[in-house]
Order: C-alpha cells, then structure tokens, then sequence
C-alpha cells in the first residue's frame, strides 16, 4: 500500500496545472466574445450604410415624384449619362453620406430606361460606397433600386 507522503508526492503541482487550463479556457471565451463584439460592430456599420443608401434612392425617387414627370424630363434631369441638372444636390448629399466616393470612383448612376427611343419611366438608382474596414480589400458595396415613374 502507497503511503500518505507518497500519494501526495505524485498530486504535486496538479492544483497548479488545473489553474492554468482554467485560466485558458476563460481567456479562450473573452477572446471569442471580443471577436462576436468586433463583428457585431461591423454588421451594424454595414447596415448603417445600406439604410443611408436606400433612404438617398428614395429621396430621389420623391424629388422625381414631385417635379415633371414625363419620361424626356426625367431623362434629361436625372440620367447620369445627360445633363442631369436635378441630381447637382442630390450628388453631393451622397458623397457626404456615404464613405468611399471620389471623383472618379464609386459614382452613383441614375438611368432613365428607354425603349424605342422613348422613356417608358423606369428608373434604375444605383449606389456605391467603401466602407472605411472595407479600404483596399474588396469591391465596393453596392445598392439598387428600380422604380416607375408615371
């Protein structure tokens, strides 16, 4: 039979050892909680944009709505591809809301639908954006909606 003195002889440091697991599984679970935090952050600021994005469409949708809206007059105010004298304010409200947009990359393209050679008013709005993460490591973020005005 193993003696007293013994058996505590071979449970030396056990106590020590069962600590320092206790210790890596609890820095295990912060370090999960930290990354689900990091994440969530990130989800949120996404949805931010993607809510900026559609609320920016559909102001322009409305100032479509309010003003003439005969499908030359809506070509020629809101086409990207025109003179699009109605989208000057609604351009630099864009580029102020949503991050990533330069002069030469990210514009939003607003296309008055012509079939025929006439507008049947079908308008496709689309919107780009960079989130600040998202610099230099992915395509832009982008946000369609399509509308008929009549």
């Amino acid at each position: 039979m193993i003696s007293r003195a013994k058996k505590r002889k071979h449970q030396d440091g056990m106590m020590l050892l069962e600590g320092l697991i206790a210790i890596l599984i609890f820095s295990l679970g912060i370090i999960a909680l930290v990354g689900m935090q990091a994440t969530a952050v990130k989800q949120v600021s996404d949805a931010k944009y993607r809510t900026d994005a559609s609320l920016l469409a559909n102001q322009l949708i409305g100032m479509m709505w309010v003003g003439d809206r005969t499908p030359a007059t809506l070509k020629t105010n809101f086409d990207t591809g025109g003179d699009a004298s109605g989208l000057t304010d609604w351009l630099a409200t864009v580029r102020s809301t949503l991050p990533g947009i330069t002069d030469d990359d990210n514009q939003p393209t607003v296309n008055v639908t012509s079939i025929g050679g006439d507008s049947d008013g079908t308008v496709t709005i689309t919107l780009y954006w960079l989130a600040p993460s998202d610099a230099g490591t992915q395509e832009p973020h982008k946000y369609t909606t399509v509308a008929q005005i009549k």
